[in-house]
């Protein structure tokens, strides 16, 4: 089976401490503790915030919507023994310069992310509770 993707984690002698990086793309410092760098299970939330967000703003420009700002807020709960993998996520969108109008477009940008197109959601274990809201102003 052929690679499509990959990243090289480093240990930097501190305890959990890793230098993570991806070919030319800069490089992210990933701490067990969350001291000088976000943790793994930290970072795995920043990507599903990061490709759900890319996917909404995507989809919102071909629906020739306009849109000032976009928030992704993620919040989730973890089991509380050992793998302690997260059970539920919640994912909350904040539009900013979204229209009633357009409100409908919105939701719909969101669901073809959940639905379709975000890797990042489709990558995580099919038992995790995934919700989310979204509200515009």
């Amino acid at each position: 089976m052929r690679a499509d993707a990959g990243v090289r984690a480093e240990w930097r002698g501190a305890l959990l401490r890793f230098v993570s990086g991806a070919g030319d793309a800069p490089a992210v410092v990933v701490d067990g503790d969350g001291v000088t760098g976000p943790s793994p299970m930290q970072l795995l939330l920043h990507s599903l915030a990061g490709c759900t967000g890319a996917d909404v703003v995507d989809i919102l420009s071909k629906m020739r919507v306009a849109l000032d700002g976009l928030t992704v807020g993620i919040t989730a709960t973890r089991a509380p023994d050992p793998p302690r993998r997260y059970t539920a996520i919640h994912i909350a969108y904040r539009a900013r310069g979204i229209g009633p109008a357009d409100r409908d477009k919105l939701v719909r940008a969101v669901a073809l992310s959940h639905e379709k197109y975000c890797s990042v959601l489709h990558s995580l274990r099919e038992d995790i509770e995934i919700r989310f809201d979204v509200d515009a102003s």
